[in-house]
């Protein structure tokens, strides 16, 4: 019944996992999400094994430009980790289960963290295009209107059927990012903020981004939000930045509009600073953990 409604079982999971592991010796503790342009972080794991998507049972396939549809694993800064170079979403058209299957998979082979990156159109009027957002919480718009991976039966292997989200983003782990900012002298462009998710593809339109910075969105975007719902179901952490990629078009004497090339142009042109700051975070989560 469960896979059923779902489209996706314990079992489907445990599939693709046992897979992964049977071909690689890597065992990942942490797992990262590169978002539209920031695929490069991947390029900084160690020792890289590499698997498309299309050859990993179950896995859907990213179909969006900028995404390259690569699972990386290596390690960055001496820890074992798994890299998506690419995710999956809403708009591309596959139930809401089948793109979070990653996180569940990632779990099962034993990661503990998680860290998703994304590029997003910035409500708030104080921030720039380039600036780095630490996400410290979410607004799910289509959660609203029942749109939530969780939705189906509740597997209880996986996680409670009532999971709490008010501790969604680890509070330690946004603390660590901006001390880890400060000391790389990236505080004049590194932000906290709330993340707000849409279904896409169409960018927002003024109407909508004006209500979603009224309702205390400083970022909107379409990912992230339905991966960190499962992995936090599962157990893990969650830490997320957005890159804010282009700013929100709010005034309608505006000629502006939001564009993809523009956001993978902003991906390219702060991807260093964002790898460098993602590559010290992970240096130091073993340490933040223990304390």
């Amino acid at each position: 019944m469960s896979e059923f409604i779902s489209g996706v079982s314990y079992e489907e999971c445990k599939t693709t996992a046992d897979w992964l592991l049977s071909n690689t010796q890597v065992r990942p503790i942490v797992g990262i999400v590169c978002g539209s342009g920031l695929g490069g972080l991947a390029e900084m794991i160690k020792d890289p094994q590499i698997f498309k998507y299309s050859d990993i049972p179950n896995f859907p396939r990213s179909t969006v430009h900028g995404h390259a549809g690569r699972l990386v694993f290596g390690t960055l800064k001496g820890k074992p980790c798994v890299c998506m170079q690419g995710r999956f979403h809403l708009y591309e058209g596959y139930p809401i289960q089948k793109i979070t299957l990653p996180m569940r998979v990632f779990k099962l082979m034993g990661v503990e963290t998680m860290i998703m990156t994304n590029a997003a159109g910035g409500l708030n009027q104080d921030y720039k295009v380039g600036d780095i957002m630490v996400i410290k919480d979410h607004i799910n718009m289509p959660g609203f209107a029942g749109v939530n991976p969780l939705s189906g039966p509740n597997d209880d292997r996986f996680g409670l059927r009532f999971p709490c989200m008010s501790d969604a983003y680890d509070r330690k782990f946004r603390q660590l990012a901006l001390d880890v900012a400060a000391e790389l002298g990236f505080s004049e462009f590194v932000r906290e903020g709330v993340y707000c998710v849409l279904g896409g593809p169409s960018f927002e339109t003024i109407a909508e981004c004006r209500m979603l910075h009224m309702l205390g969105a400083d970022a909107v975007g379409m990912s992230t939000v339905h991966e960190v719902i499962v992995a936090r179901h599962a157990g893990m952490r969650c830490f997320a930045l957005s890159l804010i990629s282009n700013r929100a078009v709010m005034d309608y004497d505006s000629h502006e509009k939001a564009n993809h090339e523009e956001v993978l142009e902003t991906g390219r042109l702060r991807a260093e600073q964002m790898e460098k700051l993602v590559s010290t975070i992970v240096a130091q989560l073993e340490h933040n953990i223990n304390n």
